[in-house]
């Protein structure tokens, strides 16, 4: 059988560089295509890290003007990826975060920083490269977005594009004065075009211009096509539905494995969850909460803002502190958030413990040692974290939205009696109905035969990239058939 080559386009991949969910995608799908006869490489920034992670990179092209400056591609392999850095000091030699500075603001000229990127990936999905031509070019969220609109502004022969979207809240605008900057023609700014709103949209662009739109989740694909969930979208990506489809993530089942992972305090498996016990005891020993082995611990792994409904969990804190539970939180964002977090900690000693920023070796124990992990979101186009609590044995309290409603069976009487449950969901996301769920959750803990019934529910749950592998290569096939 033919390989098919696809080019990923990506801002961020990990084990290189990562802010969030869209680096656990792009840095686990190459892999698992491979078995399915996909050759999928990846562009990206070559910010400091990825750089440096590069061993005997090839310099495989080289650019006289990009965005302001010479730059140059380079080829290496890292961790069984295939990597074209996009080499252009100018645009991404920068410290810490690919977006913001230490300002915590976005870099003024990210419009063009990942412009280059995309005019990049067009580049090569051109034939600028002897040695790699992709018959299909994925772009990864708005830093991509402008690939399909430099293709078809461009003309000619090219590939196939697939638009894929992990978040519809960021959507890459940008002020109608930089059209000539990007390196787009003044024609494209029409509502059939990048135009958004009297702006330019990078994301919109890739919406508009891409054989195929695909989001990460089934239900998220159908309520981005809703006012309500559309962020002003919802009007294009309905005239597009007929190209829009939903394939949900998975996690990498070697990075999230409980029986060998060396971040958490003892081993387990599906078979017996006996260590878990371990991973709960140093928990709440790292995050200053009373050592207590029948306290339920209410784990929270996340970006700390209004999209995620924490605010949901600090208005909920005095019934959960009654309840005789405990938090342990993990993650940054909104200052009002962080400081109301860092507040109930020092209003709750021993029951509210946080950790305001990120530490990958945390999020793991958290997962082993919690007892439920809350994801209360207001949206959540896939979500990675409840997929990880299932296989980490704790057990997920979720909003009915996107990608949770797809990933978590709620345990309800009918769920319950045919032993499926492998969650609590609510909604709709407010106070009183997670507060609902919260209780709902807690009674269900103190029903030991029950739980232990959920827990394993989810520990046999496939989250791997199996399935979600097989479908993106059935995809790519079709895009090609077409």
């Amino acid at each position: 059988m033919t390989d098919i080559k696809v080019l990923s386009v990506t801002s961020e991949i990990y084990p290189l560089i990562k802010t969030g969910g869209l680096a656990d995608v792009a840095g686990a799908l190459p892999l698992a295509l491979a078995k399915h006869h996909v050759d999928m490489r990846t562009l990206i920034p070559g910010y400091p890290v990825v750089k440096a992670a590069l061993t005997n990179p090839v310099a495989v092209h080289s650019f006289k003007n990009l965005f302001g400056a010479k730059a140059s591609l380079l080829y290496g392999e890292v961790a069984g990826l295939k990597l074209y850095v996009l080499d252009a000091p100018h645009l991404y030699d920068r410290p810490g975060n690919p977006y913001v500075g230490s300002d915590g603001k976005d870099w003024p000229d990210n419009p063009q920083r990942f412009a280059a990127l995309s005019r990049v990936g067009a580049d090569i999905g051109k034939g600028v490269l002897k040695s790699f031509r992709p018959n299909i070019i994925q772009c990864h969220d708005w830093q991509a977005g402008f690939v399909p609109a430099y293709l078809h502004y461009d003309g000619g022969p090219r590939p196939k594009t697939i638009m894929t979207v992990h978040n519809l809240a960021f959507q890459g605008r940008a002020a109608a004065a930089l059209l000539h900057d990007l390196a787009l023609p003044p024609s494209s700014f029409t509502v059939n075009g990048v135009e958004y709103f009297g702006d330019i949209s990078a994301l919109k662009s890739g919406l508009q211009f891409a054989d195929v739109i695909t989001t990460v989740s089934p239900t998220y694909a159908k309520e981005i096509r809703e006012p309500e969930a559309g962020m002003g979208l919802d009007g294009l990506l309905e005239v597009r539905k007929d190209v829009l489809a939903g394939i949900l993530n998975g996690v990498d089942t070697q990075v999230w494995d409980p029986a060998t992972d060396g971040r958490i305090a003892a081993p387990f498996s599906s078979g017996s969850v006996s260590g878990r016990a371990k991973s709960k005891a140093a928990l709440q020993t790292r995050l200053g909460l009373t050592p207590n082995a029948k306290a339920p611990v209410l784990g929270v792994i996340s970006r700390l803002s209004w999209q995620k409904g924490l605010d949901l969990l600090l208005e909920a804190l005095p019934m959960i502190m009654a309840e005789g539970a405990q938090v342990a939180l993990l993650g940054s964002g909104e200052k009002e958030l962080e400081t109301g977090f860092m507040a109930a900690m020092a209003r709750y000693p021993g029951q509210v413990g946080c950790v305001i920023g990120y530490d990958e070796s945390l999020a793991h124990l958290l997962q082993a040692g919690s007892d439920v992990i809350l994801v209360p979101s207001r949206f959540e186009p896939c979500g990675l974290t409840q997929l990880c609590a299932l296989r980490y044995g704790a057990v997920p309290l979720v909003a009915r939205v996107g990608g949770l409603n797809d990933t978590v069976i709620d345990a309800n009487d009918m769920a319950l009696a045919a032993g499926v449950a492998t969650g609590v969901q609510f909604g709709p996301v407010n106070g009183s109905q997670f507060q609902d769920a919260l209780r709902r959750t807690l009674k269900l803990f103190r029903q030991p035969k029950i739980w232990k019934k959920i827990q394993a529910n989810g520990l046999k749950t496939d989250v791997s990239w199996l399935r979600p592998a097989a479908q993106y290569a059935e995809l790519y096939r079709h895009v090609l058939a077409k």
